[in-house]
């Protein structure tokens, strides 16, 4: 590269070199207000036409090989900041919360596990706000759940539940598949459906609630272990349409209630 091709690329432009006027010294001095003109030496001169037109073509390559780069880096930047909002909204429109505050049919089944969190009264918060929001709301009560007969009746009736809400499972369980939404509290065992097809277990054969049937199941369960038969419980792992909500049962239900819009 010559001087000529620098001074372009530097944003210069390219002047007819002149010679630059001899001044005499004397006695090795420069006159006052004069100065000597640099002289490149041969060196630098050389230096200079190393630089060819092929490394600057290649200096230009790699500015617009980064330039495309950048581009492609802002475009995914772009996508995924717009996709972002999109995915929150989807995961949201999917929660459990979402799916009680569109229900507008609702069967609630509790459980020992409801009795052992002491979650009766998060039950009636939970009944009463979907019932302001127009929903109809019942409860499912299976005749061995809890530690004795009737002890679900029990417990809602000292949380106020009206006894007309609830349901004995014959005269219920046919419903399940028509409802909107099932809430299983800290119940296990008498919803399971390996009852009708696992074979040799203690729970083979026992009468349970069709929860199974319901196509939303929200699940405010301890955990996901056996119940007292210990017998897997297949719901659980159902593809689509039940939400775990795992915890203590009185803590998940008061962040599905705040949770209901």
């Amino acid at each position: 590269m010559n001087r000529s091709l620098m001074s372009i690329l530097l944003g210069g432009t390219v002047k007819k070199k002149t010679p630059a006027p001899v001044v005499q010294a004397s006695a090795g001095r420069t006159p006052e207000g004069q100065r000597t003109q640099f002289q490149p030496s041969d060196d630098f001169e050389k230096l200079l036409e190393k630089l060819n037109d092929m490394e600057v073509k290649q200096l230009l390559d790699a500015i617009e090989a980064l330039t495309k780069e950048v581009a492609g880096l802002r475009a995914q930047l772009a996508q995924g900041v717009s996709a972002a909002p999109a995915a929150e909204a989807k995961q949201e429109a999917d929660s459990p919360a979402a799916v009680l505050s569109k229900a507008k049919n609702v069967i609630i089944v509790p459980g020992y596990g409801m009795a052992l969190a002491q979650a009766q009264h998060a039950v009636k918060q939970l009944a009463d706000k979907l019932e302001h929001r127009g929903a109809n709301v019942r409860f499912a009560i299976h005749p061995v759940a809890g530690r004795m007969p009737g002890h679900m009746n029990v417990l809602l009736a000292e949380a106020d539940i009206p006894y007309e809400k609830l349901y004995e499972m014959q005269a219920i369980n046919d419903d399940f598949k028509n409802t909107d939404a099932v809430v299983v509290i800290g119940a296990n065992d008498v919803l399971n459906p390996a009852a009708n097809t696992a074979e040799g277990t203690p729970i083979y054969g026992m009468p349970v609630l069709a929860v199974a049937d319901a196509p939303e199941v929200i699940v405010c369960n301890y955990d996901l272990k056996p119940g007292y038969a210990g017998v897997e419980n297949p719901l659980y792992t159902r593809e689509k349409g039940v939400y775990l909500c795992l915890g203590d049962a009185k803590e998940t239900l008061m962040n599905l209630i705040e949770g209901i819009k």
